[in-house]
């Protein structure tokens, strides 16, 4: 069984002990909305906090208070379960004054408003951070003020995190099976979420596997390069390297790498030869994704790497808090993985 590839830091030095998620306190993550509410609209805006429960479960233990179905609620990204988060959940034509006191015994509703639309997903700007480190040791926080700081400089890798892969890598697994076989065939026997959840473990993978190979030099450019636009979520082919590198130095663009489907544009020279090896690696074509069920695994480009946003570090009675923002789409455990000798990969 392949499991996905466990990537290592870029730092090479200056790593710390610690353990995190030890309590779901130590854990706490603020979705960044995209927009607030405007306070109108048939749709009800819930900001909701819940404590050891993913966001699937979350939508399940509304819907049965208000006699909905899950389907029917909005979110703009799921959070970890093994924490306390606070994110925005939207349902349609519920009765405002119905939502102002649910709660239970994992999750409770802070604030209601109303909008014009439902809640998609990606609809948000990021998320903020606040993680304990528990085991540090006596000269940790200045390694870890370090390690932060140069991540705000160069940027943090953008691994997929392990819950994208499932347990032991599950749907990464299966991802595989189904692009090497029917998938016509798998996706008359899988739900259609599961269907799309193990054909994106299969890009992620890919991807994660190129972020490895460049990740001594996520901040350079190379010729043939897509650079992706951070503040526009768009991508330009890179010509002259030397003419956008201080664009890139300034973290204002960053190298892309590929999350394959027939609708993602490939690089050219050496950045397209990494990507094909990631591919061949999993005994993948890029022809693999074509034609693929329900319009699933299109393809996109993605950063290499992410910025960090107001990065901080201070010591607590557990050990260290580290608090830190990332855009929508990256994953806490990327900063982490920078900062730790060692991390959990699989949970499970």
């Amino acid at each position: 069984m392949l499991k996905p590839l466990r990537p290592e830091p870029r730092r090479t030095s200056g790593l710390i002990r610690g353990r995190y998620k030890v309590a779901p306190e130590d854990f706490l993550v603020e979705e960044l909305p995209a927009y607030e509410p405007c306070g109108r609209g048939d749709h009800v805006y819930l900001l909701v906090e819940k404590r050891l429960l993913s966001t699937i479960d979350l939508l399940h233990e509304l819907g049965d208070r208000l006699g909905r179905s899950e389907r029917e609620f909005g979110i703009a990204g799921l959070k970890d379960a093994r924490a306390i988060s606070r994110q925005w959940v939207s349902i349609e034509h519920v009765d405002e004054a119905s939502c102002r006191d649910l709660a239970g015994e994992r999750f409770r509703v802070l604030a209601v408003s109303r909008h014009g639309n439902k809640l998609r997903l990606g609809h948000l700007r990021g998320n903020r951070f606040v993680v304990t480190l528990r085991g540090t040791a006596p000269g940790d926080l200045e390694l870890a003020g370090a390690g932060l700081a140069e991540m705000a400089r160069l940027g943090v890798p953008n691994y997929f995190g392990e819950q994208r892969f499932g347990k032991r890598g599950a749907n990464l697994q299966k991802g595989l099976e189904v692009l090497a076989g029917d998938a016509r065939a798998f996706a008359r026997r899988m739900p259609r979420r599961v269907f799309g959840l193990v054909l994106s473990a299969v890009q992620s993978e890919v991807f994660n596997r190129v972020v490895a190979v460049r990740r001594h030099a996520l901040d350079r450019l190379l010729p043939g390069d897509l650079a992706f636009l951070h503040d526009k979520g768009a991508v330009f082919a890179v010509t002259e390297p030397e003419r956008e590198q201080p664009r890139a130095d300034a973290l204002q663009i960053s190298p892309s790498g590929p999350m394959p489907g027939p609708k993602m544009t490939p690089p050219t020279g050496e950045p397209l030869a990494i990507e094909q090896a990631a591919l061949a690696e999993l005994g993948l074509s890029p022809a693999a994704f074509d034609d693929l069920p329900f319009g699933l695994a299109r393809g996109e480009r993605r950063p290499l790497r992410v910025p960090l946003a107001d990065p901080s570090a201070r010591e607590v009675d557990a050990g260290l808090e580290l608090a830190f923002g990332l855009p929508r789409g990256a994953y806490a455990t990327s900063v982490l993985r920078e900062l730790l000798t060692d991390t959990i990969w699989f949970a499970g």
